[in-house]
């Protein structure tokens, strides 16, 4: 099938992260993908070299051929254009809007449902609506076919080496990829407990430990390298190679869990504080079995990171004892997902079946 992709970026690059990921997702299946962009500026170091399969082009470009479908992503509207073809082409296509990704129940409540519009015309016209999701009666997550088997066999110190990271024996491996906000120096004083290489992605990261670090970035236990913008296949590889990650945004949360390690998600904080209720939702669902000791000390990692700089690390919690508990039980949370049906699958069925 052909498929037309509208992604418009709001902030911090993470919906063309998702787009692309989906957009190459689709053609390694066969499919045939343009992706529509308002800044594909990012692209450039996250996906050097493009993929075969999918083309890339101007938000606002008017469609070519004729696609089977369309989608909207993220509920963010389509170009004129594209919203006249869904309905006045002879044979319209399928309109999907792919939506956030969230573990709350209006998630199983709304996903597969339509939703009549009008274009900018006055013509009428049916999206549907496909919700990502961590259950049964979701879309499900982004996961290529074999990622789990390729991340078992990976080497974390001969990658690590070849960008040229040198780890110590005894070090555990943290990665941090956060928002401005978050409270990363209670983090360091929380990490002082043991030999720790705090590995940071290019931007807040940096500048923040930087700042609580100074120049040598290193202080007692802790030593921080700072990394380049790294492509999403080296950032999938830096979150292999850790043993503790830090992650923000949807399309970080998703490649942590692929991960198999303990990892912190950062939510993008909302004035009317639903990003609490959205936290709250999936810690519900990531903490299901688990011991109790380790729901605490998980609830308390989390909230008081997604707090800002008032929250403060309990430094027991990421000790490498509590590690070791943490790994098993996500590791038992991966399998769960894994043997579920991932997002592009449930995308191709679907379209396939409301044709």
């Amino acid at each position: 099938m052909r498929w037309h992709l509208y992604c418009r970026v709001v902030d911090n690059f993470g919906d063309v992260g998702v787009a692309w990921r989906l957009a190459t997702g689709l053609a390694s299946r066969g499919e045939d993908v343009r992706l529509a962009v308002d800044d594909a500026r990012a692209l450039a170091w996250m996906a050097p070299g493009g993929a075969t399969g999918v083309e890339i082009c101007a938000w606002a470009d008017a469609p070519g051929s004729a696609p089977d479908v369309v989608l909207e992503l993220f509920g963010a509207g389509l170009p004129d254009a594209a919203e006249a073809a869904a309905c006045e082409s002879p044979r319209a296509p399928r309109v999907v809007n792919v939506e956030h990704l969230s573990a709350e129940g209006y998630v199983e409540r709304s996903h597969g449902l339509p939703s009549p519009r009008r274009t900018a015309r006055g013509r009428p016209f049916t999206t549907w609506y496909f919700y990502p999701g961590f259950t049964k009666g979701t879309g499900g997550l982004l996961r290529e076919p074999g990622l789990i088997e390729r991340r078992e066999g990976f080497d974390a110190r001969t990658w690590l080496r070849s960008i040229g990271v040198e780890t110590r024996p005894g070090e555990r491996r943290v990665g941090l990829f956060c928002y401005p906000h978050s409270a990363v120096a209670s983090l360091v004083e929380a990490l002082q407990g043991a030999p720790t290489l705090l590995l940071l992605a290019h931007g807040a990261a940096t500048e923040q430990v930087g700042a609580v670090l100074g120049p040598t970035l290193a202080r007692g236990a802790v030593r921080a390298v700072a990394l380049p913008r790294l492509s999403q296949l080296d950032f999938d590889r830096l979150l292999w190679s850790c043993d503790l990650n830090f992650v923000r945004g949807e399309d970080s949360l998703v490649r942590a869990i692929w991960a198999g390690a303990p990892f912190v998600w950062q939510l993008y904080i909302q004035d009317d504080g639903a990003h609490r209720v959205k936290l709250a939702a999936f810690l519900d669902l990531l903490l299901a079995g688990a011991p109790a000791d380790l729901v605490a000390a998980v609830r308390q990692v989390f909230g008081n990171w997604n707090d800002g700089a008032s929250g403060s690390i309990d430094a027991a919690a990421l000790a490498p004892a509590s590690l070791s508990a943490w790994t098993t039980h996500v590791r038992r949370w991966r399998g769960e997902l894994a043997g579920r049906e991932d997002l592009v699958t449930g995308l191709l069925r679907f379209a396939a079946s409301n044709r």
